[in-house]
């Protein structure tokens, strides 16, 4: 079992950065593929960034490519998401995820077994 709990988000104004962290407690963090999904007001919930457990592979959504970038550091048990030329349309709480099937990356939320209680993340324009 694992617990995931997020930081990181805030206010910030169109064009800016943030990064979000995701902190890991319990099993072996390493055993975990993990992402980042995102849940604006009466919306889905939607895949932002994957990474497997090593580190060594990434997967991100269309609508981030090239300006987030997710990461994760396994001696301190913790992902990252770096978030650069922030729009008002990622305006939304962020949530991170772990899978334990170790079936490759998902970008489908029942993939991943357990969930952080989100950082919501505002981007005025």
């Amino acid at each position: 079992q694992v617990q995931l709990v997020e930081s990181g988000g805030g206010l910030v104004q169109s064009g800016g950065s943030l990064r979000l962290s995701c902190a890991a407690s319990g099993r072996a963090f390493n055993i975990y593929d993990m992402a980042w999904f995102r849940q604006a007001p009466g919306k889905e919930r939607e895949f932002v960034s994957a990474i497997d457990r090593l580190g060594t592979r990434t997967m991100d959504a269309d609508s981030v490519k090239g300006r987030f970038t997710i990461s994760r550091d396994n001696a301190k048990n913790t992902v990252y998401l770096q978030m650069n030329s922030l729009k008002p349309e990622d305006t939304a709480v962020y949530y991170c995820a772990a899978d334990r099937r170790a079936l490759g990356l998902s970008r489908f939320p029942n993939a991943y077994y357990y969930w952080g209680q989100g950082t919501q993340v505002t981007v005025s324009s």
